[in-house]
């Protein structure tokens, strides 16, 4: 098969555990990261029958503080997160890797092989609690970014990098501070690693989406500005981890405007 027809097999892969490793082979494989021909691409990844999706509202709490229950929901909604994030990059780089070449494939397969080895890392912290990923519920909310921005690459790269694996960036130090003050040292491992991988997420992101504005002449951080306005279903809240986004490229110039634009509307 064409590598192209690899990426759209893992995508199309229900099992979590089997997808993840389909990917792992996929990138330790790689030798010339040319897509060739581009199956058709569906709106929706393989996924088993669990975890129960439903409004975010409606996802178990996550907080540590309550004991062996809350880690592992805190784990669970981590390895949901980090499984949507192997489809979005398995996606990218093949929705969008004839426009920007094999460097872009690349790239976006080694984020697919990083995300792919953190949801490996929670799931057998999963295992370790006596559960495994689709006990609990989960929403969908991510993947409802990449459908969102399925026509348009500036704002895939806007939102998904720039956005969500950013506020990775913000909210993770917290949490392994939380779980070391309850001795879960193997959680800490595995979150210290995912933690180190996003920097490098979002300095890709940043990378590619800056080179996308040059294609087309446009001034990188007010494009972020209103990609992320239009295509975002959210809101950019602070506090921000500024060291972390600043060493990942991504200066306090993209979102301390956007969040005090936010701030303004009242959200």
């Amino acid at each position: 098969m064409s590598l192209a027809q690899d990426i759209v097999s893992a995508l199309a892969e229900r099992g979590p555990v089997e997808k993840c490793q389909q990917v792992r082979s996929i990138f330790t494989n790689l030798v010339e990261p040319n897509l060739g021909p581009i199956p058709l691409l569906s709106d929706t990844p393989g996924r088993e029958e669990q975890p129960k999706l439903v409004p975010p509202s409606q996802v178990p709490k996550r907080r540590i503080s309550r004991g062996i229950k809350g880690r592992f929901a805190l784990l669970h909604a981590l390895a949901h997160i980090e499984l949507n994030a192997v489809n979005l990059a398995l996606d990218i780089a093949v929705r969008f890797g004839t426009k920007f070449g094999s460097e872009f494939v690349r790239d976006w397969l080694s984020v697919a092989d990083d995300e792919a080895k953190h949801f490996l890392l929670l799931h057998d912290r999963l295992s370790s609690f006596g559960g495994k990923y689709g006990d609990l519920p989960a929403h969908d909310g991510l993947w409802m970014s990449a459908v969102a921005t399925k026509d348009e690459p500036l704002a895939r790269l806007a939102v998904v990098p720039m956005v969500l694996e950013a506020r990775g960036l913000d909210v993770t130090p917290g949490m392994i501070k939380k779980l070391e003050l309850v001795g879960d040292i193997d959680s800490v491992s595995a979150l210290k690693v995912i933690y180190a991988d996003e920097v490098n997420h979002v300095a890709l992101g940043r990378k590619w989406f800056e080179h996308a504005c040059k294609l087309e002449n446009l001034e990188p951080v007010s494009t972020w500005q209103s990609q992320v306005k239009l295509f975002f279903n959210g809101i950019l809240k602070r506090p921000f981890n500024e060291p972390a986004r600043t060493s990942a490229g991504m200066t306090p110039a993209y979102y301390e405007p956007l969040a005090d634009w936010y701030e303004a509307m009242g959200f």
